[in-house]
């Protein structure tokens, strides 16, 4: 069978559930996480329950994903993937189904008919202090959630999985997206990836996500990079074992 972004995390967490899969740093807030591959797995299976149980997502259905590169929003593809349905990064609230916003993009989400969540984006994925109208606290909701996921109608390989510059991929073409960035960074078993790249292109999931997950190595996902210095990223880059990072122009 074609791999996908979801079984590759079955096999990652058969491997070696206590290996790292994300770092994470915000360096607007000085935040770092580091989650490994039970931990991330976690997440995805709470934040799947949520999709299916309370907010009544369906295979098919899209959503609109308005994070930025963030290791929540890691998650939220590989739970929506788990579910079905059909992620559009910074895609049009009014033409999806459900709506996932940060906080800078919330009027922006207020145009989706349908169920919308809020991340605060604080350090630790903390709650908002005051929960926006019209949205559900996401860090408030999800918490509740079981650890194990069983998808209600199981999602096949062929099923469409990300829109995004004008086109849909299957959940296996998204999956070969990521052993083909893999491949062409020659990336193998010690290796350690960091990128700043945005989710909302193909180089950014590539990088951020999919590389990681085909090749079975870690990731530094930054975001707000570039309020460091060239000192303090290569401090970084030797802190976190990195030996492959991505730039622009390579994403």
């Amino acid at each position: 069978m074609p791999e996908t972004p979801v079984s590759l995390l079955r096999a990652a967490m058969a491997a070696d559930a206590t290996r790292p899969f994300t770092t994470f740093y915000d360096d607007a807030t000085g935040e770092r996480v580091e989650l490994s591959v039970a931990t991330f797995d976690n997440w995805v299976a709470k934040t799947a329950n949520l999709l299916q149980d309370d907010l009544g997502a369906e295979p098919g259905q899209r959503l609109a994903l308005l994070l930025p590169a963030h290791w929540q929003a890691q998650v939220w593809l590989m739970a929506s993937w788990a579910v079905g349905l059909v992620v559009v990064p910074d895609g049009d609230p009014a033409g999806a189904d459900l709506v996932v916003s940060g906080p800078d993009t919330l009027d922006a989400a207020r145009a989706c008919g349908g169920e919308r969540v809020a991340l605060s984006l604080r350090p630790m994925g903390a709650r908002f202090t005051e929960v926006p109208a019209g949205f559900l606290d996401y860090a408030a909701e999800v918490a509740g959630h079981g650890d194990r996921f069983v998808p209600y109608v199981p999602v096949g390989a062929d099923a469409e999985a990300l829109e995004l510059d004008g086109r849909t991929r299957t959940a296996a073409e998204v999956g070969q997206a990521g052993a083909d960035a893999a491949a062409e960074w020659g990336l193998t078993s010690g290796d350690r990836l960091l990128s700043a790249l945005p989710f909302t292109r193909e180089g950014g999931l590539r990088a951020g996500l999919l590389a990681p997950l085909a090749a079975a190595v870690p990731v530094v996902l930054c975001r707000n990079l570039e309020q460091i210095d060239e000192s303090a990223l290569e401090r970084r880059i030797s802190t976190e074992r990195v030996t492959r990072t991505i730039t622009d122009s390579e994403g």
